[in-house]
């Protein structure tokens, strides 16, 4: 079973640089975004469950490739889907799409590693993310 979201986000001025296209690095922000949209539509491994139990599961590792260029005033369409990995991890990938005509800007990937409220890297998966895991048949 394949776990996706799809999110739209407005390009606004001050994520363009000189060049009057999307600056890179604001690409990982709008994979942030659609990890957040992905929380909202499949409840239970959202940020607010972290804040409430105190795990949290920051980035380790992230990975982008840049096909084309988004401009302001351009929809960014973001797909968002959960990959399903061993260990105490979350792994996402991502393609990005301009709305106007549907060509692919970026694609990439993330993984966030859970950490214990005292800073130590988690080896099992919490309980919250394993009830979401059956939850969703994964």
């Amino acid at each position: 079973m394949t776990l996706t979201d799809i999110c739209e986000i407005s390009v606004k001025f001050s994520e363009i640089d000189s060049m009057r296209i999307v600056w890179h690095g604001n690409y990982v922000i709008y994979f942030e975004d659609g990890r957040e949209s992905f929380g909202r539509h499949f409840p239970g491994i959202g940020y607010e469950v972290m804040q409430d139990t105190g795990i949290y599961a920051p980035i380790y590792d992230v990975h982008t490739r840049h096909y084309a260029s988004l401009q302001m005033g351009d929809i960014a369409v973001v797909y968002t889907t959960y990959v399903p990995k061993r260990g105490a991890r979350l792994d996402f990938k991502y393609k990005i799409y301009r709305k106007r005509d549907n060509v692919l800007c970026c694609e990439g990937e993330t993984t966030q590693l859970f950490i214990e409220p005292n800073g130590d890297l988690m080896l099992e998966l919490p309980e919250f993310v394993q009830e979401w895991k059956k939850k969703n048949g994964l």
